[in-house]
């Protein structure tokens, strides 16, 4: 976003002489950098007009020896030094433009001028030469020579009343003026700011210096009345939720010719290309007020409507429609595209470009003007397909404000207005948001809310005065008696109802007050400190620690983990007789094979232990914390909330039964829960196992899919009794083997089975059982002593673990913190009757330092019943 450093000095004369830059350039760079955007470029224009002069031509006649060529005689009103005259003080200038004729006020550059054209290539110097044997001083510049615009045909006609000898920079006030380039991305929600006024109005907010919009820039201005032959115009809006305004009136009487010379040197110092009057003065309001804006030459409007007037039809494009733009590009629409259009054939992309069939052109003689504004979404989407990146669309897709239309489209009426041009019709307004006086509702936030947030300690006055200086309105309240203060007062504590002013998109949240606020004050001034918060741990998550200590049990159990889709096919369910209709079924399913939101994890268990038998596992075990859903309407009509719940399923495998365990997978499986139980601190006398008989709860809908896969004569539900007085008892989940119809279908081996609990009844049953583990560390060292043991080959590890740590327990002494861990198994080669099991203790006490002698002892004693029972060995 480029700005003009002299715009901002003559805007509001009341700020004095400099306007809003008194502190000087870099200061004002600073500012901007610091508060509204980073600047990208400072570009000096002072010297761009340097030593460039207005004369009169005073005489112009043709050159003797030249047939394009003209001899001119040019007052300067005396100005230039050191250059030739004649007896009546006229310089001699050769000039080839067939535009120079007597009385012309010129841009004339004398010699040992640069021609600003070549300043930023290789600067060319003017010097007295000889043209055709006559001598000529200098040069009378064209507009492309003075780098105002592209026309090379002709010399600038000067079109303001100054005396000869006037300096063209200060003639145009272009003296001192630096352009200052912020960069747009800090711009983004702010498309206010993507016009001057917007900018400018931020520039006075950074410096703590208030504000005021010009009267014509108002949600209802104005408007001129016809005043000239009505021009029929007729406009409909199909799109109204993509199009929220679309304003539109005839101009008729326009003259197409070059724009006022002040008009095109500052849009061509804003990077914009002058064209003529109407598109100059297009461009111009739209750089002044970020609204773009657009004009139709009526008379080809008219051309290709039906009626007796010209139609314009907001809509999308039809199939197969096509539409050649300004820039020469013919394109095909996308679906879904705004497009403007006659009842008969598209004329434009909305917001984006118009078509070449209804170009203002040099014939032009009534136009259109159009100010509307389009969704911005909707534009980004078609700038981005067809490449089309304008200065439109760099404004309509951050979302301008419809309710500045009026405004803007009056503003440009009377410039029109001022060149002699006529309006011909009454105005169009299509407005969806009529009687809005805000974009977004007042937002209430206390001064307190604001401070937190910002580490400040602003009262209510100092944060009324910062939004303000840019348009808000505030009104403060007591938060205790909710009144407004009285005059003189000061309110601490207070309540703020802040309203945006209309053209303001952005201020839609609290958050949003607080950080207009902490802009406009200053984020350099904010206090380096972070904010005093509490570091008192947080709670953890009960659910979460209880999957995490399952995970960890089975996995030394020697089962793996494994994680499954959340989705699967609706061949799975039907393969574990689960109905597909209590499944919630997927719209948008990542892949044919997953189609449906599972009813339990048992079935995603079971599909793949196949694969792992395949692969050469014999025998394994799987399990998988995760959510099932489940459709509980009994209907099935109407897709409800889900019946989601945290579940753990746990499946083990085997070809045949191993290591002289039962043939019956069940109490393998039953093996691993109640391992997994006693580990939790779930009470082993208050859990129940109750036979599953066929039929037994089908009539529950989501305990029917829960037990589907289980064999119902060799399986089990599993309970816990309560502690409490009603003797109450939950149901934790299921546990048993697989049906015939689940072996068949999934190519199960013999010996499977498993169990499928709910994780979150575990934990309410949980609730009050289960002691906390935590105990501080011992300050005393700790003592480490390893003890081997000699047993038979058959004897689990897990019993002589037992066994040992309860006969230490017996023995340890107060106040001592042990732990007892694995070293090794070893079987020597010639001895496979025997193998010798390690384990290490670490033992501290609470009240003193332990000697090596007294855990030895204890071991001992140790030994002592591990030889009682097992016959065991220490060696």
């Amino acid at each position: 976003m480029k700005i003009s450093l002299n715009k901002i000095r003559y805007a509001h004369e009341h700020y004095g002489p400099e306007g809003l830059a008194d502190g000087g350039v870099d200061e004002l760079v600073k500012k901007i950098g610091s508060q509204l955007g980073e600047v990208e470029a400072v570009i000096d224009l002072n010297n761009r007009f340097e030593s460039i002069i207005i004369a009169e031509v005073v005489s112009c006649v043709d050159h003797p020896n030249a047939d394009r060529l003209h001899l001119c005689k040019i007052d300067d009103g005396g100005k230039a030094e050191s250059v030739e005259r004649d007896k009546d003080g006229l310089v001699q200038v050769v000039c080839g433009a067939n535009n120079v004729r007597d009385g012309l006020m010129v841009a004339w550059l004398p010699p040992g001028s640069t021609v600003p054209e070549s300043r930023a290539k290789d600067p060319f110097v003017l010097e007295v030469r000889e043209l055709r044997g006559i001598k000529s001083n200098g040069m009378l510049a064209s507009p492309r020579e003075l780098t105002i615009g592209d026309n090379h045909d002709g010399i600038l006609e000067v079109d303001v009343d100054v005396a000869p000898g006037t300096s063209f920079a200060e003639a145009y006030r272009t003296e001192g003026d630096v352009i200052i380039d912020i960069e747009n991305k800090m711009f983004t929600h702010r498309p206010d700011c993507f016009g001057t006024m917007g900018v400018i109005r931020e520039i006075a907010g950074i410096q703590g210096k208030p504000f005021k919009s010009p009267d014509w820039y108002k949600i209802d201005p104005d408007f001129p009345s016809p005043e000239a032959e009505e021009l029929k115009l007729t406009v409909v809006n199909e799109l109204p939720e993509l199009v929220p305004r679309f304003a539109a009136v005839v101009i008729s009487g326009v003259e197409i010719k070059p724009s006022s010379v002040w008009l095109q040197i500052y849009l061509s110092e804003l990077g914009v290309r002058p064209i003529n009057n109407v598109v100059d003065y297009t461009n111009y309001w739209m750089l002044e007020t970020g609204q773009p804006l657009h004009a139709y030459d009526y008379d080809k409007l008219k051309s290709i409507s039906s009626d007796d007037g010209a139609s314009i039809v907001i809509r999308h494009p039809r199939s197969g429609e096509r539409i050649e733009l300004l820039n020469g590009k013919t394109v095909e629409p996308r679906a879904e595209a705004i497009m403007i259009a006659t009842d008969k054939q598209l004329i434009g992309i909305g917001g984006i470009m118009g078509g070449g069939e209804t170009e203002i052109d040099d014939n032009t003689k009534n136009i259109v003007l159009e100010c509307a504004t389009f969704d911005m979404y909707s534009i980004r989407k078609s700038s981005m397909a067809h490449g089309l990146f304008t200065d439109a669309v760099t404004r309509f897709n951050k979302g301008q404000s419809p309710l500045q239309n009026l405004s803007v489209l009056a503003k440009i009426v009377e410039s029109m207005q001022s060149i002699g041009s006529k309006v011909a019709s009454p105005l169009i307004d299509i407005n969806q948001v009529k009687g809005r006086q805000w974009i977004h509702p007042p937002v209430t936030v206390t001064v307190e809310f604001v401070n937190n947030r910002l580490g400040l300690k602003l009262s209510a006055e100092e944060m009324k005065v910062l939004l303000e200086n840019v348009e808000f309105q505030v009104e403060s309240k007591d938060i205790t008696t909710q009144k407004p203060p009285l005059q003189g007062e000061t309110l601490q504590d207070a309540e703020l109802e802040i309203t945006a002013p209309f053209w303001r998109t952005d201020i839609e949240i609290r958050e949003d007050v607080v950080e207009e606020i902490g802009r406009l004050y200053g984020f350099d001034k904010l206090p380096l400190e972070l904010p005093q918060r509490s570091i008192t741990p947080g709670r953890k998550d009960d659910l979460l620690e209880l999957k995490a200590k399952i995970r960890a049990r089975l996995a030394r159990a020697g089962a793996n983990e494994v994680l499954t889709y959340s989705f699967i096919h609706g061949k799975l369910l039907e393969n574990v007789s689960q109905d597909p209709a209590h499944a919630f079924k997927l719209s948008n399913a990542l892949s044919p094979d997953l189609q449906y939101y599972r009813l339990s994890l048992t079935p995603s268990l079971l599909d793949k232990v196949h694969m792992n038998v395949k692969a050469g596992y014999s025998e394994f075990a799987l399990f998988e914390l995760g959510k099932t859903h489940i459709n509980t309407d009994s209907n099935l009509s109407e897709p409800t909330i889900p019946d989601e719940k945290n579940r753990l399923a746990f499946v083990y495998s085997s070809k045949t039964a191993t290591n002289g365990a039962t043939a019956a997978p069940y109490y393998t499986a039953r093996k691993y829960l109640s391992d997994l139980m006693k580990s939790l601190g779930l009470v082993s006398d208050r859990l129940r196992l109750e036979p599953l008989r066929a039929n037994m709860h089908d009539n529950i809908e989501n305990l029917a899919a829960w037990f589907a896969p289980f064999e119902r004569d060799r399986s089990a539900l599993i309970f816990y009794d309560l502690d409490d007085p009603n003797n109450r008892s939950t149901l934790l989940g299921v546990i048993g083997e697989f049906t015939q119809l689940v072996h068949k279908t999934l190519k199960l081996p013999a010996y499977v089975a498993g169990f499928e609990l709910d994780t979150a009844v575990i934990q309410a049953a949980l609730m009050g059982e289960q002691p906390s583990e935590y105990r501080s560390l011992p300050r005393f060292p700790k003592v480490t002593q390893d003890i081997t043991l000699k047993v038979a080959a058959e004897l689990p590890y897990q019993e002589l673990r037992d066994l040992v740590w309860e006969e230490f327990a017996k023995v340890q002494p107060d106040q001592t913190l042990p732990k007892l861990s694995p070293r090794g198994i070893y079987q020597a080669a010639d001895d496979t009757e025997h193998k010798q099991i390690t384990f290490r203790l670490e033992i501290a006490s609470y009240d003193r330092t332990l000697t090596d002698q007294e855990v030895n002892k204890l071991l001992d004693e140790v030994t002592m019943a591990a030889k009682a029972k097992f016959n065991a060995e220490r060696i």
